[in-house]
C-alpha cells in the first residue's frame, strides 16, 4: 500500500544522504556528477544562506534507492571534493516540523524545572 506524499513527506527512506564540508565552488550539477556513478537520483539540493547569498556547506542528494544511498556513503564518506573532504551520512529526518516548541510537556517540564531553580537560588 502506497501512502500518500502528504503523510510520507520528510520521513527519510534512507535514500537521502546528508554531505558536509561541501566548498563555496561546488554547484547542484558538481555534486550530482560525483554522486551519479552509484546510482539515479531524483535530487541534489544546496541549502544557502539567504543573508550572505552563500552555501551553507553541506546539502542532501535524494536517490532513488536506498542501496545506491549506502554504497555512495560508503565509497564517498571522507572523500575531497574541490579540496575538501566530506563528510556522508544517512540524513536524519525533521522533527516537530510544524509544532511549537512549546506544545511538547519535554519544554514545561524544562521551563518549571529552570523556575524552581532560580527560585531555591534567591532564597
Amino acid at each position: 500500500m502506497d501512502l500518500p506524499e502528504s503523510l510520507t513527506k520528510g520521513v527519510n527512506k534512507k535514500n537521502v544522504l546528508y554531505v558536509g564540508g561541501i566548498s563555496d565552488d561546488v554547484t547542484i550539477d558538481i555534486l550530482r556528477a560525483a554522486f551519479i556513478p552509484f546510482g539515479n537520483i531524483n535530487d541534489v539540493i544546496l541549502p544557502m544562506d539567504h543573508k550572505t547569498q552563500k552555501l551553507k556547506g553541506f546539502g542532501f542528494i535524494d536517490f532513488e534507492l536506498p542501496e545506491d544511498a549506502a554504497d555512495a556513503l560508503d565509497n564517498m564518506h571522507e572523500s575531497e571534493i574541490f579540496g575538501r573532504v566530506i563528510k556522508c551520512s544517512i540524513a536524519k529526518p525533521i522533527k516537530n516540523l510544524n509544532k511549537a516548541v512549546w506544545s511538547s510537556d519535554d519544554y514545561h517540564n524544562e521551563e518549571n524545572s529552570e523556575n524552581n531553580k532560580n527560585t531555591d537560588a534567591d532564597d
